[in-house]
């Protein structure tokens, strides 16, 4: 079948008008409560792909959420304000297929995950603004299973540090979506073990290029589990025993990979890494590179709150409550870990590793930087990855 051009494809049969300047951002909602792999494999890789190939769009990026029932929130950038009711329409056309051929088939009314997101939606939701999400039981309601919607898209300027941190997260959230979806591809991602691998060692590349020290980047990774140990209080989500328990099994293998990993990053040699590996720390390099940049030239604005960030609820408030206007921050001491928490938390969104998964991938990388047993195996690995 002969490629199509914009011309044959666009509405009306015309092709739109490009101006030069992107497209406001639509933003869907797909309630979808099953595991979205197929979705994004079978429906959102060839829409993105043929509107890319078409002109049609600028940028792309999917998350997974929970508020309202599980669904993922896809976001697409016309390559310019004439091509939108164009995405629109193919958009509508490819979800509305695949909700037909393959729609979910769990409800989430009731049983384990309902509460669940209940737990969750007590905890992300203490205040006033929960009003709206709440149906008459007083409970979160629940969107209609394999259906979308058309929603705001609000960037979150106090997370991401105020437009140019926006602008810089937006490119960056299309290469972890592309490499999510291939990842979802060609590898084995059902399977337990094989997620959890993978999520530590995107984890171990993104978090070696922002922080290549070590006694800092343990620090790091220490504060990131406690952060989400100290974000559940009381639920069970996090644990702590049973992650020491199991830290002996993972660490020597964690430990000469992660040492592998930091010992290529900081020569400065990422084509010594699997080519799984190679392509993310490019981008990852790249990422904290134009993050210094803007910091340097005071683009990058956030609130006087410090700490990793949390999933995205409420993301309509730029600021949270109490906090000021946003204010320059120039200092990449703090700008690098600041932005490092949520661009990893977001990739393991997309690979749909759970908040506890990761709270236990970070414990078990922080540990392994510390523990003297740990240390030696990361000190030999690193000297035959120098050899």
């Amino acid at each position: 079948m002969p490629e199509l051009t914009p011309a044959r494809t666009a509405a009306h049969g015309t092709a739109p008008e490009d101006t030069g300047t992107p497209g406001e951002w639509i933003a869907l909602h797909v309630f979808y409560a099953a595991n979205p792999q197929p979705m994004l494999v079978n429906c959102v890789r060839p829409l993105v792909e043929r509107l890319t190939a078409e002109g049609l769009l600028a940028g792309y990026f999917f998350i997974n959420y929970w508020l309202e029932g599980p669904h993922v929130r896809l976001r697409l950038r016309p390559a310019h304000d004439a091509a939108a009711p164009e995405v629109r329409r193919r958009a509508e056309e490819a979800l509305t297929a695949f909700l037909r051929t393959r729609p979910a088939l769990y409800e989430v009314d009731a049983g384990f995950l309902k509460d669940f997101y209940n737990a969750l939606f007590d905890i992300e939701f203490p205040g006033g603004d929960r009003d709206r999400y709440m149906g008459e039981d007083g409970r979160m309601s629940l969107r209609p299973n394999n259906t979308f919607s058309y929603e705001t898209y609000a960037p979150e300027y106090a997370k991401y540090g105020g437009p140019a941190g926006v602008e810089l997260a937006e490119w960056h959230f299309r290469h972890s979506s592309d490499l999510v979806i291939n990842a979802f591809r060609t590898m084995n991602l059902h399977l337990r073990t094989v997620l959890l691998g993978t999520s530590a060692q995107l984890m171990m590349v993104m978090a070696s290029c922002f922080l290549p020290e070590d006694d800092r980047l343990a620090d790091y990774l220490d504060g990131y589990y406690a952060f989400w140990h100290r974000a559940f209080p009381g639920t069970g989500f996090i644990g702590s025993e049973e992650y020491e328990r199991t830290y002996a099994e993972m660490a020597p293998a964690l430990g000469r990979r992660f040492a592998a990993i930091r010992a290529a990053v900081a020569a400065g040699e990422p084509e010594r890494l699997p080519a799984f590996l190679r392509g993310w720390a490019d981008h990852c390099l790249e990422l904290r590179a134009r993050a210094v940049e803007l910091a340097g030239r005071g683009r990058l604005l956030f609130p006087a709150w410090d700490g990793p960030a949390r999933e995205d609820a409420g993301q309509e408030r730029t600021e949270p409550a109490g906090t000021g206007p946003l204010q320059p921050l120039t200092d990449t001491a703090a700008v690098l870990p600041r932005l490092l928490s949520p661009y990893m938390h977001m990739t393991n969104n997309r690979l749909h590793v759970t908040i506890r998964d990761e709270a236990y991938l970070s414990f078990v990388l922080g540990q392994v930087l510390r523990d003297p047993a740990g240390a030696a195996a990361s000190e030999a690995a690193a000297g035959k990855a120098e050899a």
